[in-house]
């Protein structure tokens, strides 16, 4: 990599380990994609199950599968071969979909399991590279590497990542792999069904193999312990490449420090503004996510013409970033400026491919229709950003969003890290909406008050909005407690919680 291609760097929120986030900034400190992982969560993509069938509909040509947890797995009779499902029979499957919106996980029983360069598959014949790779010389050198390498009953598809490896490398890789497969099945065998036999690695993990890429230069994270662990990883696989891996120690939080916070409450906004004054407003439904393109404030040149396809041009631009960022997928549909020329549209769509060519979640653009919209396909690969940091509003009934309890209780914690930072004080009084306040007391109070070394209270107030906080008071656990009584006798109702071991 030359030194005028432009980079990134990794910035990874480990601190708390109730919910950490990893942020991927472009050169100008843009936020270029984000990524989020609750500890009470359960993600499935990726884990391998013995299941149970418990049902099979034929006339939806599928069957539900019992997989251990409380929770079905939906799999389509069309994706097995071989196999006589009925209900009572034991399936290794693997969760190629996550569960959404009161639809079950999809499984599949055709396993494939990810390394740094490569996917292995069971029960396979093939060898493939990936289409992100367009030089004919390499993919012809890395297939032909794949068929040398390749396991007899294992098929082999070589990645985007694995671009210039040489083939040590990836041997290395299939052998890694390979010995993760004879672990699955010695986990199949000796446990009956339904239950949990994989689980695919975490966040920080996930990323590091997907993602870390040549491009990028610099991982900054807010834990030793990880910054230590990335080293390991990056001298295994980049054993040629100064990546440089720094440990912040700041007391400003380092999402502050490199402006993410900000940019991630920008990503749950409907309206996103262009740097021309345009801007586009975007709406998720349970269908289908709709995109409109306005020209704004923006005005141009005195060319109408020549203004529209300048915006619609920056717009493309856009959409294609703020899919990847929302981590939106299924149907798209985007409601351009309309534009008189047939020559215009071909250019708006061949400049929306270029866009999508290196998304790695696979997408199609389908052109214009006959009412002047641009339809697009894109494959969801993990919870969009949406349904990660928000839900339905209590208070409205669906109509709007607020953040999740989880969210609103780690700005919190954030908020009296920075308090603690700076203070001396034994112990703190901090006010929040009724149930947030319960939901932290009962959840995270007693651990937080190990990790600050200091008795936290928290009230709360009915007559706060939903993501509503303050600090009340801080001082010696006398004072505080004073406080608190002044306050119950005041107002009578206050309710005030602490944690168990008070």
């Amino acid at each position: 990599m030359t030194s005028f291609e432009p980079t990134k760097k990794i910035v990874a929120n480990l601190i708390d380990p109730e919910e950490i986030r990893i942020a991927i900034l472009d050169e100008r400190g843009k936020l270029y994609d984000f990524f989020v992982e609750r500890m009470l969560e359960h993600q499935r993509t990726g884990e391998i199950y013995k299941a149970r069938v418990d049902s099979v509909l034929p006339g939806m040509h599928s069957a539900f599968l019992n997989l251990g947890d409380g929770r079905n797995g939906f799999l389509y009779l069309d994706d097995v071969h071989g196999i006589d499902v009925k209900p009572g029979i034991e399936m290794l499957v693997q969760v190629v979909k996550n569960a959404r919106k009161g639809k079950g996980a999809r499984v599949s029983p055709r396993i494939s399991l990810a390394g740094r360069y490569m996917v292995l598959i069971p029960d396979g014949h093939e060898t493939g590279v990936s289409k992100r790779i367009e030089d004919n010389d390499e993919r012809a050198r890395l297939r032909s590497i794949s068929k040398e390498i390749r396991p007899d009953g294992f098929g082999i598809i070589i990645r985007t990542v694995a671009e210039s490896c040489d083939k040590e490398s990836l041997e290395n890789d299939v052998q890694d792999l390979l010995a993760q497969w004879e672990t699955i099945k010695h986990n199949a065998e000796k446990n009956g069904a339904p239950c949990l036999i994989h689980k695919d690695l975490g966040l920080l993990e996930r990323v590091l193999r997907d993602d870390l890429t040549e491009d990028i230069d610099e991982i900054v994270v807010d834990t030793e312990e990880d910054r230590d662990n990335i080293q390991s990883f990056a001298e295994r696989f980049f054993p040629g490449k100064n990546i440089e891996i720094n440990f912040y120690k700041g007391k400003t939080p380092i999402f502050d420090v490199y402006n993410i916070e900000n940019q991630l409450l920008e990503l749950q906004d409907r309206k996103v503004w262009l740097s021309s004054g345009a801007y586009l407003v975007i709406d998720q439904t349970e269908a289908l996510t709709v995109i409109d393109v306005n020209t704004g404030k923006f005005v141009g040149s005195k060319n109408l013409n020549d203004t529209i396809f300048k915006t619609n041009m920056e717009a493309a631009e856009e959409i294609a970033r703020q899919l990847r960022l929302r981590a939106i997928g299924g149907i798209i549909v985007v409601d351009f400026i309309d534009m008189d020329t047939e020559e215009s549209n071909h250019e708006l769509i061949h400049e929306l491919q270029e866009l999508f060519r290196n998304d790695r979640c696979k997408a199609r653009v389908y052109g214009v229709t006959g009412l002047g919209l641009v339809e697009i396909t894109r494959k969801r690969a993990r919870t969009d950003i949406r349904a990660a940091l928000s839900h339905g509003c209590p208070f409205c009934g669906g109509l709007g969003l607020v953040p999740r309890e989880e969210s609103i209780a780690m700005q919190i914690k954030r908020f009296i890290r920075k308090i603690t930072m700076s203070s001396r004080s034994e112990a703190l009084l901090v006010e929040a909406y009724s149930s947030i306040a319960g939901y932290i007391a009962e959840t995270f109070l007693a651990s937080w008050e190990e990790e600050f070394d200091k008795k936290i209270f928290i009230r709360g107030c009915p007559e706060f909005s939903w993501g509503k906080f303050r600090l009340d008071a801080q001082g010696s656990l006398v004072q505080i407690e004073h406080r608190i009584n002044a306050l119950q006798k005041r107002e009578g109702w206050a309710v005030v919680h602490k944690s168990s071991s008070a």
